[in-house]
C-alpha cells in the first residue's frame, strides 16, 4: 500500500499524541493540515494503518481510540474512561515467559484512576 499525504498526516497525528484520539478527533486535527480531507478518508486511513501495524486500536465502551504502536499496556478508568499508558511494569525487558517467546502484547488494565479516586467517584 502506498503512502499518501493524508495517510502520512494521520500517522503523524497519532504518533505525536498521547491522548488516545478517536477517529473524529483525528479528523478535526487533520483538517488543520488538509482542510478538504473527509471523515471517510480518515476512517479508511486509520483502518489501513491499524492493518499494517503502524498504529494500535483500543476499544473503550464501544468507541475505537488510536495510539502509537510502541510496546506498552493501557490502564482504562471505568469512571471517566481516561486511558493511561503503562510502560515496562508488566513485562519489563523479558522476551520469554515460561520458555515462550514474546513477540508482541496487548494488555488492558481496568479500574478507577487516581483522579476519580481523589474525587471520591468510586
Amino acid at each position: 500500500m502506498r503512502n499518501t499525504r493524508q495517510r502520512n498526516l494521520i500517522f503523524e497525528i497519532i504518533n505525536n499524541s498521547y491522548d488516545h484520539l478517536n477517529a473524529y478527533q483525528v479528523y478535526e486535527l487533520a483538517k488543520e493540515g488538509i482542510p478538504n480531507i473527509s471523515l471517510g478518508t480518515v476512517y479508511r486511513n486509520l483502518s489501513y494503518l491499524v492493518h499494517d501495524n503502524k498504529i494500535r486500536e483500543i476499544e473503550v465502551d464501544g468507541t475505537l481510540r488510536f495510539d502509537r504502536n510502541d510496546k506498552h499496556a493501557h490502564f482504562i478508568c471505568n469512571k471517566c474512561e481516561t486511558i493511561i499508558d503503562v510502560y515496562d511494569s508488566v513485562l519489563g525487558d523479558d522476551k520469554c515467559i515460561d520458555g515462550n517467546l514474546v513477540m508482541d502484547y496487548e494488555i488492558k488494565l481496568k479500574g478507577i484512576c487516581k483522579e476519580c479516586v481523589e474525587r471520591n467517584d468510586n
